[in-house]
C-alpha cells in the first residue's frame, strides 16, 4: 500500500514538473502587450439595433480588469499608456428549434464584438475579434421572449468580456 501512494505521488510531481517545464500557465495570467501598465477603457461602440448595449458591454469588461488586474485600470484617459476600445459589431439571432413551420421555440443570438488596445500614439498594440453564440427559449409572450434575449445578452457581454480580458493578457 505505502508502494502505491509512493508512486502516486511521484506521478503528481512528474507531471507538476511537466506543467512548469512547458510553460503552462492560466489563461489571463500574462502581461499586457508592450508592457503596458495602464489602460483606460472607453465606452463600445454600438452597431446595433439593440439599445444600450454598450454600456452593458463596456461595464463588464471594466468588471473583468477589477476582477482580475484592478492596478492597471487608469480612471483618466490622460494618465493612461494606452486606450482599450471596442465596437459591437454585430447581433444576429437565429431560430434553432421549432415545433412548426410558423412556431419557434428556441432561438440563437450571435454577438460579434471587435476590441483593440492603442498606444498614445494611436499605434494599434493589439486587436482582436470575440464571438459568441447562446440560445434562449422563446415565451408564450412577445415581452417573455424579449426578456429571454436580454438574459441571454448579458450572459454572452459577460463571456465576452472574460474572453477578450484573456486573450488580451495571453502572452501569445
Amino acid at each position: 500500500m505505502t508502494k502505491h501512494i509512493k508512486a502516486i505521488w511521484i506521478l503528481f510531481c512528474l507531471f507538476g514538473f511537466v506543467f512548469i517545464a512547458c510553460g503552462y500557465k492560466f489563461a489571463g495570467s500574462g502581461t499586457f502587450p508592450d508592457g503596458i501598465r495602464s489602460i483606460y477603457i472607453t465606452i463600445f461602440e454600438n452597431r446595433t439595433r439593440e439599445t444600450g448595449i454598450e454600456k452593458l458591454f463596456t461595464d463588464d469588461l471594466i468588471d473583468e480588469f477589477i476582477r482580475k488586474s484592478e492596478d492597471v485600470l487608469a480612471g483618466r484617459r490622460e494618465n493612461a499608456e494606452a486606450i482599450l476600445s471596442g465596437v459591437i459589431s454585430g447581433m444576429g439571432i437565429e431560430t434553432v428549434f421549432h415545433t412548426g413551420t410558423d412556431t419557434s421555440d428556441e432561438r440563437e443570438v450571435t454577438i460579434e464584438v471587435s476590441i483593440t488596445l492603442k498606444d498614445r500614439q494611436k499605434k494599434i498594440l493589439w486587436a482582436n475579434v470575440v464571438l459568441e453564440s447562446r440560445t434562449y427559449p422563446v415565451g408564450l409572450t412577445r415581452l417573455e421572449t424579449e426578456q429571454s434575449l436580454r438574459d441571454a445578452i448579458i450572459v454572452l457581454s459577460e463571456r465576452i468580456a472574460e474572453k477578450a480580458f484573456n486573450r488580451l493578457t495571453s502572452d501569445f
